[in-house]
């Protein structure tokens, strides 16, 4: 299997990829494709994600940060947590994935947007490689871009 067969897969940078929810063996086209930390955004629902994506993610030697961001309701701490984990993670090669990679591509372009020196058109066109945020998804970037925040 490729990267490309994950769910919306994006390559954002030599360090960085964003994807929907990956299969057990999708995971391990992680881990051999250099990547040595996930993150995981997504909720723990049984109707799309593994069953035990940290003991999964630990068997092949990675590290594993599971922040659960609702759908319907992204908040700033939930970005705050993000930020820190990246910035933790800041020279290793991260996976970072949700559901659909709605919310994983969102706060991976606000990070590179707000941490990494990116222009708001570069993050915003990650995002729209793959959807249009809502009006709770779009309140939730602009509460994330206000000066307070970074």
């Amino acid at each position: 299997m490729a990267l490309e067969e994950i769910r919306n897969f994006q390559a954002v940078d030599e360090r960085l990829g964003t994807a929907g929810q990956p299969t057990e063996a999708q995971l391990g086209d992680v881990a051999a494709a250099g990547y040595v930390a996930v993150v995981n955004l997504g909720l723990l629902d049984p109707k799309y994600c593994l069953p035990d994506e940290a003991a999964s993610v630990a068997s092949l030697g990675l590290e594993y940060q599971h922040l659960p961001v609702s759908f319907d309701a992204p908040t700033v701490d939930d970005f705050r947590s993000f930020a820190a984990t990246m910035d933790r993670w800041e020279d290793k090669k991260v996976f970072v994935h949700c559901a659909a990679n709605y919310r994983a591509s969102t706060f991976v372009a606000l990070y590179g947007e707000l941490r990494r020196g990116w222009t708001r058109e570069r993050a915003d066109a990650l995002i729209q490689k793959l959807w249009r945020p809502n009006e709770t998804w779009q309140t939730f970037m602009a509460r994330c871009r206000e000066p307070s925040v970074d």
